[in-house]
């Protein structure tokens, strides 16, 4: 069937999407752009050039991240593989920037763990595991790294199911590591994959394939490594958890794939087995209950929203999850928590910060939408069903806070559109403290590098200086209107009033005790650790 005649379930069901998830450094970037590269993308790994022909990530757009190396921000890619269409969305691995994250996997319908096979299962993987685990999406690992010394394959699988408490199924095997690493064993396929690492990761892996029994690769092995292999085929064979789709579809078990991400070997059996496993775009809960999105009526809801990620433009995309119907370009939808009518006249879709106008999109597409500042995370957009509402984003905690003001008076309004905006992002949380004469700014963040990002943002983008007063702050709960009376509390010392921008009140405290202590202090408050986009 060609692709112009493919109906509109058959766009659906051909459709993945799925986010990126890591610990710093891992190799989740350079595991993106070699998808991009096995899609036809791109057609040298390493990147798309500069005018300055500097080399950096295809996903990485904004200057601190080049500067610095490392993602801030989730960056949405698609592209055509075998017949698949794929979505992914690439998240920062820096904990300061998780958030982001958290938000991103609410719009993916399964997640890939990266792994980097010298260290195991790091911090800010077990943070990201678990919210994958709360949304009980399919989780695959990809164990990256394997070119270098790392540790033994049985001991990372170990470390899977005792740290992360999953248990785990290798859907292939390493054959070798570090220097030796070869190739892999693809369980699924019983056949070895050895590669040809004569392009150093720039281009295609080119690879021979066979059975474990053909007397070639004990000749292209040696017969160390072949009798080795030999023996981990066996022991899987008989102590490994096995293959059960059911259970990987609940994010109860983890399909497991070695390679390296730098030099290829592995990235696409694991992008073929991947495809293969995984599954179309999955139905959504809203007020109105389950919404399959082979349903015709147009629906999706914004999860990230990036002011200026064109400097020539400033302008402001929302980024949209189609959940539901088929998206047609100039179409007129429902913005359903303002109650107003609104014209989708440009839609994007993004290969990092290259984008293409797009006329139509499915159920599982990301559609970048012009936003002219009427958008807000968590919104809902329903052409047909103007009171549906899919569940709210959580807004988390932040743990740091700072007073924030502009090093020049007269350019205040620009400082104030920048807080704005960068706000409405989720980047930052700003609080005011009621009845307070000068209007002092109060923002919170989930890990101190935002405060970075935030001057230098404020800088490039809104030409303002500021002041950063780091405040000794570090837990907010938000307090239940009308479960207390302001001006007569029984407030601890460590602790402030103030209001979110939507004006729900909410307290600032020093302790993490001090909230149980306000609570007892005060007849029927209630407190709450996270909002609601």
């Amino acid at each position: 069937m060609s692709q112009q005649n493919l109906s509109f379930i058959d766009e659906v069901r051909r459709r993945r999407t799925f986010a990126i998830i890591s610990h710093p450094d891992a190799g989740k970037t350079t595991l993106t752009e070699k998808f991009l590269l096995y899609g036809g993308a791109i057609h040298q790994a390493g990147s798309v050039k500069s005018r300055r022909s500097q080399k950096h990530a295809v996903s990485d757009w904004m200057e601190i991240e080049k500067q610095r190396g490392i993602s801030v921000t989730s960056s949405v890619l698609q592209f055509e593989y075998n017949n698949f269409c794929i979505n992914i969305l690439d998240t920062p691995g820096h904990q300061d920037f998780s958030e982001d994250t958290y938000r991103t996997l609410m719009a993916a319908d399964s997640a890939v763990m990266v792994i980097d096979s010298a260290k195991g299962v790091e911090a800010q993987t077990k943070k990201l595991f678990q919210v994958c685990k709360m949304r009980g999406i399919p989780i695959f690992t990809f164990i990256n790294k394997m070119d270098r010394q790392g540790k033994d394959p049985f001991e990372l699988m170990e470390d899977i199911e005792n740290v992360l408490g999953i248990r785990s199924c290798p859907v292939n095997w390493p054959i070798g590591s570090g220097k030796e690493f070869k190739g892999v064993f693809n369980r699924q396929k019983d056949q070895i994959e050895l590669f040809n690492d004569g392009n150093h990761g720039q281009s295609i892996a080119k690879s021979v394939v066979g059975k474990v029994d053909d007397e070639k690769f004990a000749d292209l092995l040696g017969s160390s490594l072949h009798e080795q292999l030999l023996n981990d085929i066996e022991l899987l064979d008989v102590a490994g958890d096995e293959f059960n789709l059911d259970q990987i579809s609940k994010g109860e078990l983890t399909p497991v794939f070695f390679g390296s991400a730098l030099t290829n070997f592995g990235v696409e059996p694991f992008l073929e087995s991947f495809l293969d496993i995984t599954t179309p775009p999955t139905p959504r809960d809203s007020n109105m209950g389950v919404v399959d999105p082979e349903s015709d009526n147009f629906s999706g809801f914004i999860f990230k929203i990036q002011a200026n990620m064109d400097k020539s433009h400033r302008d402001r995309i929302a980024f949209l999850r189609i959940c539901s119907g088929k998206f047609e370009k100039g179409m007129t939808v429902n913005h359903v928590q303002r109650g107003k009518k609104v014209k989708l006249a440009q839609p994007q879709q993004f290969v990092a910060q290259d984008r293409v106008i797009v006329d139509s999109a499915y159920p599982g597409d990301i559609i970048g939408i012009h936003d002219p500042g009427i958008f807000n995370i968590g919104d809902t957009l329903s052409q047909k069903q103007a009171k549906l509402q899919y569940k709210g984003i959580p807004q988390f905690a932040p743990e740091h806070f700072s007073r924030i003001s502009t090093l020049n008076s007269l350019k205040r309004k620009q400082f104030l559109k920048g807080i704005t905006q960068i706000s409405e992002e989720g980047a930052i949380q700003v609080y005011k403290r009621p009845n307070i004469g000068m209007e002092e700014l109060i923002i919170g963040v989930v890990g101190v590098l935002q405060f970075e990002v935030l001057e230098y943002r404020l800088k490039n983008e809104y030409n303002v200086d500021i002041r950063i007063e780091r405040l000794p702050y570090r837990f907010i709960r938000w307090a239940e209107t009308g479960s207390f009376d302001s001006h007569n509390m029984s407030m601890t010392m460590d602790t402030i009033l103030v209001e979110d921008k939507d004006k729900n009140p909410a307290f600032l405290f020093q302790s993490e005790w001090s909230p149980t202590q306000l609570v007892s202090r005060n007849e029927g408050l209630v407190l709450s650790e996270t909002s609601i986009y």
